[in-house]
């Protein structure tokens, strides 16, 4: 129950926060094209700070968006910026009009409540590579470098006065939109406006593909059923399970959360089925030596063939051995003939179901005994209590004990017929 109440309490704060967000922007698209008087704030608060306000109260509004984006998935970061950007928002509002913002400060103010309530469910951390850090850092330090410079040099250019302005001025350069309201007079300005031009130019470039494309791929790979490269290769100590078949759904519901386990099969519907389960899934050839090396054959913990098809298998099976000769490799044999067959091939273990099956239904047939507790042992379930008919059933058959501790005979009757 305290999970499901921390969920619903994470859920309504994503909701609220979103609501926040929505009307932020509608608050300030509305005081843009329509601007009414700042109500009680009004003599205090200068037109120029209002109008601003509008326009921020906007960009306030998609950041909030972009964070609840981040909240869904449970990121530290993105509580983080909804912790800063929610008062941020409220103040905003007040500025542009108290009356029309009366619905959104209260909804801030909720939001930031239900955000610090339900702080632990937002734990997740933001991996990210260094390649994408030092995108973000080159996107801040070309900014930076347009910004001072154009601030540096405000008196060589027409249109920069203020700091703002400079900034507007490296945001307008680095988009390549060049509204010409702002340029350079001098030479040492336009060589200036050059070196900003390609250095913000190539900077966003660059770090747009950095930023976007693991995502793209991260989407691409599951939509296909893949994994991607990023998470193939710090694979390690994993059950790499070549091939799909019959037996394949019961071993991987005995696995369970045991071992991660990477599933190799060239079947592209099944293996989208398998990843909208959870399940780490290789589209690829179970036979094939780049299939395995890009599944990290060679830090595998175990190997698992288990298809309908032994040739297969077999081929499976004897490059699994020759890429990690030294990784546990268990088998099964579809057809009881083949048995040795996968062991010359490198299996460690070779079990026949079909073999063991029918051992197990044809002793059942004739009278054996116990075979319901040795399947429940191998359930790991408690087994049935013996019934006590003189067929020599132990008590505790974990112990081995007869029925009988004292003397340590059974209770079979034929036993004691032998001297």
């Amino acid at each position: 129950m305290a999970s499901v109440r921390e969920w619903v309490g994470a859920r309504a704060t994503i909701g609220t926060v979103f609501v926040a967000a929505v009307l932020s922007v509608a608050i300030g698209i509305l005081n843009i094209s329509s601007p009414v008087a700042g109500g009680v704030l009004a003599p205090y608060i200068p037109d120029a700070v209002r109008i601003t306000a509008g326009f921020t109260g906007t960009l306030t509004g998609f950041l909030l968006l972009a964070s609840v984006f981040g909240l869904r998935r449970r990121y530290r970061a993105a509580w983080y910026s909804t912790a800063v950007l929610l008062p941020v928002t409220a103040a905003q509002g007040l500025i542009q009009s108290p009356e029309r913002a009366a619905p959104l400060v209260g909804l801030s103010l909720i939001s930031l409540a239900l955000l610090v309530f339900n702080h632990r469910a937002f734990d997740r951390d933001l991996d990210l590579t260094a390649t994408q850090l030092s995108a973000l850092l080159a996107i801040a330090g070309a900014q930076t470098y347009t910004t001072a410079g154009a601030w540096a040099l405000r008196e060589q250019f027409n249109g920069i006065d203020t700091l703002f302005d400079a900034f507007y001025f490296g945001v307008v350069t680095g988009s390549t939109v060049g509204y010409g309201d702002i340029y350079p007079q001098t030479a040492i300005a336009r060589l200036f406006g050059i070196s900003a031009l390609l250095i913000t130019v190539a900077t966003f470039a660059v770090a747009l593909g950095v930023l976007l494309t693991p995502a793209i791929e991260a989407r691409l790979t599951k939509a296909l059923g893949r994994m991607t490269e990023s998470q193939l290769d710090i694979l390690e100590n994993h059950v790499l399970v070549l091939g799909y078949g019959e037996l394949t759904e019961p071993i991987l519901e005995e696995l369970g959360d045991r071992a991660r386990v990477v599933i190799v099969t060239p079947d592209e519907g099944r293996a989208k089925r398998l990843t909208d389960r959870g399940y780490d899934v290789v589209t690829d050839d179970p036979s094939d030596e780049e299939a395995l090396q890009r599944t990290r054959v060679d830090a595998a913990r175990s190997v698992v063939v288990a298809t309908n098809n032994d040739a297969e298998d077999a081929l499976a099976i004897l490059t699994a051995r020759q890429l990690n000769p030294d990784v546990h490799i268990v088998a099964a044999a579809t057809q009881r003939e083949n048995e040795r067959k996968l062991r010359r091939a490198g299996a460690n273990t070779v079990i026949s179901p079909a073999a063991l099956g029918g051992h197990f239904l044809a002793e059942s047939a004739v009278g054996g005994s116990g075979l319901e507790t040795i399947e429940e042992r191998l359930l790991d379930e408690q087994p049935t209590e013996p019934a006590e008919d003189g067929t020599g059933e132990a008590d505790d058959p974990g112990t081995g004990e007869a029925d009988d501790p004292g003397t340590g005979e059974a209770d079979d009757p034929g036993t004691d017929d032998r001297n």
